[in-house]
């Protein structure tokens, strides 16, 4: 018998053929399903809006770089920081949950059944399958609710740049603070140092019989007077140094040795304007935050009216049934459907309509937050401004008030050791030296707490 060419043509094979419209009717449910989506797109939100603005480095104004090294070191390992990256991290992962949902849906499953009856052998049958379905958004309900997740994100994104904010304007303030009492420290050693001198002064002039011992012991009170407010300036110092310490995510002690020299108290270089457009009060993360909430309330007012509309959700699935595994392949039997459904809520008890009222109530009280939150903000800047304002006009009175004091202390000093007047004239002169020292040095720390105060009221700038 001579074969003909065409007789060499495999034949189709039934199990095959099988195999190939599975495999076909896959692919067109597939097809069909991304075929269906792109009549309703979805432009997935970008991520470059939700990342953390980055914070202007309003501390280098400062010219201070141990403040700049001690504000990184927040930023990296301050717990409250890391809280707050993370609830970003959760908001973006919410935000791509709700967007998921409006993307079609795959699912695949697989089952083993053993079937056995009396007297008869057990048969084991393989089962497999692929399941898709999508929502088709006609009427927008679930972008509204993406809408709102993404709002959501924003106000994480917010809420952590208020936190960095926050946490760089409290390193800012505490070491401040810690060079402040320095400075106070400093004048007391001065001061001591000086009364210990007008005191050996005097107990040489009682034994020459020019004062009398009542002079002695005046000037052993104010001698240990002085000495006394060390350890109260050295403990408020140590206190402020842990604080300092904390904030940047380190053990309490371990700035002891790079805060142990004394510096000048920080002057910032940039003066801040009299008057601020209260057009910048929007940089705030607070007030930004708030108005994020605003969007978010806002879509889920959307969403909740939307969701008593007509919901309209096309599917299919595909299933295989084999006796053995390798039946999958050769000799499975194939099954599927394409099916649309559509589901519309006629009697809930009034739920629909109550979850409405209860998200624009929400709405509501965002409206009543936004504008406590700018009232408050308003109210942050004229504070700081006006005890700006206050701060340097009264640094210029101190600065005339310690020249002067220390000019009538060395006045009284020399009449002292002349004989000319009496410990208490110079007693007294020191006093008002060391009041009029210390108080530049308060004045000089609260003019740079409030330009840090009025940083922060400001969002981070002006």
């Amino acid at each position: 018998m001579i074969l003909h060419p065409k007789h060499l043509k495999p034949q189709p094979d039934p199990a095959n053929r099988r195999l190939r419209l599975a495999c076909a009717t896959a692919l067109s449910l597939s097809l069909l399903l991304g075929g269906c989506a792109s009549l309703f797109p979805n432009e997935t939100p970008d991520d470059s809006t939700s990342k953390v603005l980055t914070q202007a480095t309003w501390w280098n104004d400062f010219h201070d770089p141990l403040l700049a090294d001690l504000i990184a070191r927040a930023m990296q390992a301050n717990p409250s920081i890391l809280s707050s990256q993370a609830a970003l991290q959760q908001a973006r992962a919410l935000r791509d949950v709700n967007l998921a949902a409006t993307l079609p849906n795959l699912s695949m499953s697989g089952s083993v059944q053993r079937n056995t009856s009396d007297g008869g052998p057990a048969s084991i049958t393989f089962r497999g399958g692929l399941d898709a379905s999508w929502e088709i958004d006609v009427f927008g309900a679930n972008q509204s609710a993406v809408a709102s997740s993404e709002a959501e994100l924003q106000v994480a994104n917010a809420n952590l740049r208020d936190m960095q904010l926050s946490m760089t304007a409290e390193v800012a303030l505490a070491y401040i603070q810690l060079r402040g009492l320095q400075a106070q420290l400093d004048i007391a050693r001065h001061n001591l140092s000086s009364q210990q001198e007008t005191l050996q002064i005097t107990q040489w002039r009682a034994q020459a019989g020019l004062v009398t011992s009542l002079e002695v012991e005046q000037a052993k009170t104010a001698e240990a007077q002085s000495a006394a407010q060390l350890p109260a300036l050295q403990s408020s110092l140590d206190q402020t140094r842990h604080s300092l310490a904390v904030l940047t995510g380190q053990k309490p002690n371990e700035l002891e040795a790079e805060l142990l020299t004394a510096g000048s108290i920080p002057q910032i270089a940039v003066q801040a304007a009299d008057v601020i457009p209260a057009d910048s009060l929007r940089q705030r993360a607070d007030v930004r935050a708030a108005e994020e909430r605003i969007t978010a309330a806002l879509a889920s007012v959307d969403a909740a009216q939307k969701a008593r509309l007509p919901k309209f959700k096309l599917g299919g699935s595909l299933g295989m049934t084999a006796l053995t595994l390798a039946g999958f392949s050769n000799g499975a039997a194939v099954a599927s459907q394409i099916l649309g459904s559509m589901a519309m809520p006629i009697l809930d008890g009034g739920a629909s309509k109550a979850r409405v009222r209860a998200e624009q109530a929400v709405l509501a009280q965002t409206h009543a937050t936004y504008q406590n939150t700018l009232l408050t903000a308003l109210k942050e800047v004229e504070d700081a401004l006006i005890a700006l304002r206050n701060d340097r006009e009264r640094l210029i009175y101190l600065e005339q008030a310690v020249n002067s004091a220390n000019n009538a202390a060395l006045l009284a000093q020399n009449s002292y050791n002349s004989g000319l007047v009496d410990y208490q004239t110079v007693l007294q002169t020191q006093r008002t030296l060391l009041g009029a020292q210390v108080s530049v040095a308060n004045v000089q720390t609260d003019l740079s707490t409030g330009h840090v105060r009025l940083i922060k009221a400001m969002g981070g700038g002006w």
